[in-house]
Order: structure tokens, then C-alpha cells, then sequence
């Protein structure tokens, strides 16, 4: 059965085009452009996962998310802003949000970000000797926790939902707070250096996880 998302996002050219992305790969995806539509339909409709912009008209998606919680929904939320201060990040999670994404981003990468929401098959993820569990988002190494800071670990949750598979470098960026190549690199030699992963480089396009 395909996950139901609604989608809150005012750009309805964006709206669109992330609705006819997620559809493509079996996603039932409702849209609405205000935050009170968001409000009446949840009301309506169960869903599987909420996409929320914040700037929206009527009620932040901020705003709205935590009103949910209030009413003890707690369907799984990933919000999508083009602010990028750390005390809007910082509320969002907050009020419980499961995810977030910078904008401009590729569609594609919210599409990595369910995939790794809903097709976990297991609790824990094995790699060499790396147990990762999602859920709480907990490493551990030869059955030691790993301490990792936020970036790296929203690096590593992207690298470990995505093993052998090549992801562009615009897509690793967004877990960065100060977007640059030499950033992106630096974080990802902290990251090799703690966990022992094997991460290839790809010229021009991106990195890949590989499995040994």
C-alpha cells in the first residue's frame, strides 16, 4: 500500500513538481497551500508523513506542527524553509519535527529522505562493525556508542540508508550549516576517521558508501 503524505508549499510550481516525483515512485500525495487547508484536511485524512513549509500563509507550518502535537497527532514530519537560522532549525525539532531540508534543494533528495523514512526493513542497520538504529539515531562501533556531532550524523544517516549507491554533492551539502566543498570534505574525513566507513569520491558528481 503506497504511504500517504499531504504536502503544505505556497510555490505551487514546487508543490507540483515534488507531488508528480513522489507519485512516480508509488507515494499518494495530497497538496495544500495554506496552512488552515492543512488544518481542515488533517482533520479529514490519517496520514503516513507531513511535508510542511514554514513560510505559509494563514499559520507557520511551525506553528502548525506544534498545534498538531497539542492534539496529540503525532504523524512523522519533515519541514521544508528556506530559513536557515539555527532558531528556526532548533524549533522545529521542537515541536517534533522528524526532519529538515533547506531550500533550494533537489526534489530528489526529499526522496532519499523518505526512502530512508519508510523502507528501514530492520530496527538496526549492520555495516562491518557498525550498529546503527534510525529510530533514536544511535551509532555504535565494535558494540561502543559513537559520538557524533549533527552534521556528521546527518551525513552518516544519509551514507548508511544509501549504501553503494552515489550521492551528489548538492545533496550532502544541506546537512552542512556553512555550505562549501572544503567543508563537505573536512566533515567527511571526520566522519571516515571515526566510524572506518568506506567513502569513494566520485569527480564531478558526488560520494558513494561503499559496503567494504
Amino acid at each position: 500500500m503506497s504511504k500517504k503524505i499531504l504536502l503544505l508549499e505556497d510555490d505551487y510550481e514546487l508543490a507540483e513538481t515534488i507531488q508528480e516525483l513522489l507519485e512516480l515512485h508509488n507515494y499518494n500525495v495530497d497538496i495544500v497551500h495554506t496552512g488552515n487547508c492543512a488544518i481542515d484536511i488533517t482533520y479529514e485524512k490519517k496520514y503516513d508523513l507531513y511535508i510542511f513549509d514554514i513560510n505559509v500563509p494563514d499559520i507557520s507550518g511551525i506553528q502548525l506542527l506544534e498545534n498538531l502535537r497539542v492534539a496529540e497527532d503525532t504523524t512523522p514530519t519533515i519541514f521544508i524553509s528556506a530559513l536557515v537560522d539555527l532558531n528556526s532549525i532548533a524549533k522545529g525539532f521542537e515541536v517534533g519535527a522528524y526532519d529538515y531540508i533547506k531550500k533550494p534543494f533537489y526534489p530528489e533528495e526529499l526522496l532519499i529522505r523518505l526512502q530512508a523514512k519508510f523502507t528501514t526493513p530492520h530496527k538496526k542497520i549492520e555495516l562491518n562493525n557498525l550498529t546503527y538504529y534510525p529510530d533514536k539515531k544511535e551509532l555504535f562501533k565494535d558494540g561502543n556508542i559513537v559520538a557524533l556531532g549533527e552534521v556528521q550524523l546527518s551525513l552518516f544517516d544519509l551514507f548508511i540508508h544509501n549504501i553503494d549507491r552515489v550521492l551528489e554533492t548538492e545533496v550532502l551539502m544541506d546537512c552542512l550549516l556553512q555550505p562549501s566543498s572544503t567543508t563537505l570534505r573536512v566533515a567527511l574525513n571526520k566522519l571516515k576517521k571515526t566510524t572506518g566507513i568506506s567513502i569513494k569520491n566520485i569527480r564531478a558528481i558526488g560520494y558513494v558508501l561503499e559496503k567494504s
